[in-house]
């Protein structure tokens, strides 16, 4: 069964993260994808690890991690044949994806404007750190840098800790899952109207965005929120807390669900006590509602407090390393453990797309490409290309 893109054929330049994030997401749902990269060398995280899988030589975990469903084909586009190249795929492309200093494709012909004269309807997708104007849309723009200046590391962490990035490049992810949405939105845009159209997509733009909440603390209260560890600013109890043998979440969203929590834990008194009643008292008491509650957690292991929270239907769960994570009965049902099929590497893994069509599943998942594995195909099938054309541009360096 045909994927929800199919007939889509994305030209995808960027490399790292945030864009090939995008894409991967976009293959998933049945795009074509051809991914550009420079020959020789290929996206910079082919190289970033350990580790690496079947050994030094082999793709590293990065690398897997955000190019599934692609088509590996390399040009040098700083030649004016390469740039050539590029022209005639974009001509025949609906999107192209780039992830360039603001200008840097200007000098080689193929920037928006230049594009847009070969292939109107083409959709034109930039993904900066900073954006494409402004004071810092020169600079180079990192996920880390990005989760500094965006808030975010001001309340992640606890008060003792100092400020600390998400575990994983939530600006990337963030940005790349913005990016995706705003090619589909571009996309019916064109079905409606016949126009393609250039997309600026920025890091700090999307990470500001996407502090939700917190952002609105701010400007509604006027106060800048801080660190409080895996406590919510909004809702208690919803934290972490101690138990005998380790530490469990608890995410208490209502009253309701705070006076069942007080049942199970044998502390019904807490439930109509006036400082705990609502949610805004026990806002305002948190400390001495979270020493109350751990000092009875701490008297069973997680594993007996989870099974009654759950039977109570209070929300509550476990602290999976990723390992356990992955053993998870709920995360094996849903399939999200990939192992796809390679030419040379067997079964290489991956994790699944999370999105379930009903009427056009996603595509069964391609192993992410080694470098320039299509290129001569590509060549030949879209451009048209003879085999001696093609050896002639691969002796000169133009292609890989």
């Amino acid at each position: 069964m045909a994927g929800a893109l199919a007939g889509i054929r994305v030209l995808d330049l960027s490399r790292i993260l945030a864009g090939p994030w995008a894409t991967q997401m976009l293959g998933d749902f049945g795009a074509e994808i051809i991914k550009v990269e420079r020959p020789g060398e290929g996206d910079d995280t082919r190289r970033w690890g350990p580790p690496f899988l079947d050994g030094p030589d082999g793709p590293s975990a990065y690398f897997l991690t955000a190019n599934r469903n692609k088509r590996s084909l390399c040009i040098d586009f700083t030649t004016a044949d390469g740039q050539a190249l590029v022209r005639d795929l974009a001509a025949r492309s609906d999107i192209l994806v780039e992830n360039y200093k603001v200008g840097g494709l200007a000098r080689y012909g193929l920037d928006y404007d230049s594009l847009r004269a070969v292939n109107p309807r083409l959709i034109y997708c930039s993904i900066t750190g900073f954006g494409q104007d402004g004071p810092y849309a020169q600079r180079l723009g990192y996920d880390f840098l990005i989760q500094g200046m965006s808030g975010l590391m001001s309340v992640t962490g606890s008060a003792d800790s100092g400020p600390l990035k998400a575990g994983v490049a939530l600006a990337d992810i963030i940005t790349g899952l913005y990016a995706g949405n705003a090619m589909l939105a571009a996309l019916h845009h064109r079905a409606r109207t016949g126009e393609g159209q250039r997309l600026d997509i920025a890091l700090l733009d999307c990470m500001v965005a996407a502090m939700a909440n917190q952002a609105l603390n701010r400007l509604v209260g006027g106060r800048d929120p801080g660190r409080l560890g895996n406590a919510h600013p909004s809702i208690v109890p919803y934290d972490t807390f101690p138990v005998a043998d380790g530490h469990i979440n608890l995410a208490v969203g209502n009253d309701r669900q705070f006076q069942r929590l007080c049942a199970v834990l044998g502390l019904e008194a807490l439930a109509d006590d006036p400082r705990f009643a609502s949610n805004s008292a026990r806002v305002t008491n948190r400390l001495v509602l979270t020493d109350l509650l751990s000092e009875r957690l701490r008297t069973q292991p997680g594993a007996w407090w989870l099974e009654r929270l759950e039977a109570a239907e209070v929300p509550a769960g476990p602290i999976n390393s990723l390992g356990r994570m992955f053993d998870d009965p709920q995360v094996r049902h849903r399939g999200l453990a990939l192992e796809m099929p390679h030419p040379t590497l067997g079964a290489v893994p991956g994790v699944a797309s999370p999105v379930k069509f009903s009427a056009s599943p996603v595509v069964d998942s391609a192993a992410p490409p080694a470098l320039g594995a299509d290129t001569a195909a590509i060549l030949r099938d879209l451009l048209g290309l003879e085999p001696g054309d093609i050896d002639h541009l691969r002796d000169r360096g133009v292609v890989a």
